[in-house]
């Protein structure tokens, strides 16, 4: 029965020689190598121009690194693997992210949607944990593509869930993000060799953007100032206005 990242439990790996359990771990393959290679550098365009302090990091694999971002250094890593985070801390994947909100500038999720249990639930989290104005960048593999079948057949018909982009965008426009872009990305199919067209009309993965609306600024309802009552100041008693009258 496959496990929960997508690899074989041990009752039905077939026995070949020379394959490894790496082999056997769908993320870590060739030709997902590849897309994700391809995911970054389509992605890094749209990213270049994030700024703040802290990243987070949700990925399918603990070799996955997160961008050279020039304007934001400070990342949390973390590896969504069945119900448990690991990597820079251990949780529980059905629960709350760890982090206070508003958090994070920079929130990015690769593949973390297909293996997460309860996928609505983590993007509702990560807008939590997102500052206003901070960008969520998504990536995964396209249901509408040829690696379909490759999935399939290398998982054993238990494949992680493909979800499509205009399924996410309605999860999405749910929440306080609002979409910047969206487009397929990678190779047509699967494939052991790098490209370097990180973007196609056909892809097998896609990516997608969207920024965390600014919270509206609340005008402070102003007192009116009491405005002090004209004093008539006149002449003392026995006076004289002018000194020549």
């Amino acid at each position: 029965m496959p496990g929960p990242a997508g690899t074989l439990s041990p009752s039905t790996r077939p026995d070949r020689p020379g394959m490894s359990q790496r082999d056997l771990d769908i993320y870590s393959s060739a030709p997902l190598r590849n897309l994700l290679a391809e995911e970054s550098a389509a992605l890094m365009p749209g990213l270049q121009r994030c700024s703040g302090t802290h990243g987070l990091l949700v990925s399918v694999t603990p070799e996955d690194a997160p961008p050279m971002l020039p304007l934001l250094g400070n990342w949390t890593r973390l590896k969504l693997e069945g119900d448990r985070y690991t990597g820079d801390l251990d949780a529980r994947g059905d629960e709350p992210l760890p982090f206070l909100d508003d958090a994070f500038d920079l929130v990015l999720l690769r593949h973390a949607l297909e293996v997460s249990a309860t996928p609505q639930d983590l993007l509702e989290e990560v807008s939590r944990v997102l500052a206003p104005g901070g960008v969520l960048a998504i990536t995964g593999l396209h249901p509408f593509s040829a690696w379909l079948p490759w999935m399939m057949w290398r998982t054993r018909g238990r494949s992680p869930a493909m979800h499509s982009p205009i399924l996410l965008e309605r999860w999405v426009n749910r929440i306080e993000l609002d979409i910047e872009r969206v487009e397929r990305v990678g190779h047509l199919w699967p494939s052991s060799r790098g490209s370097f067209d990180a973007t196609h009309v056909f892809g097998g993965g896609y990516l997608m953007l969207a920024r965390k609306r600014r919270r509206m600024a609340t005008p402070i309802r102003l007192k009116p100032k009491a405005v002090p009552a004209t004093v008539n100041v006149g002449l003392a008693p026995g006076a004289r206005r002018n000194a020549a009258s």
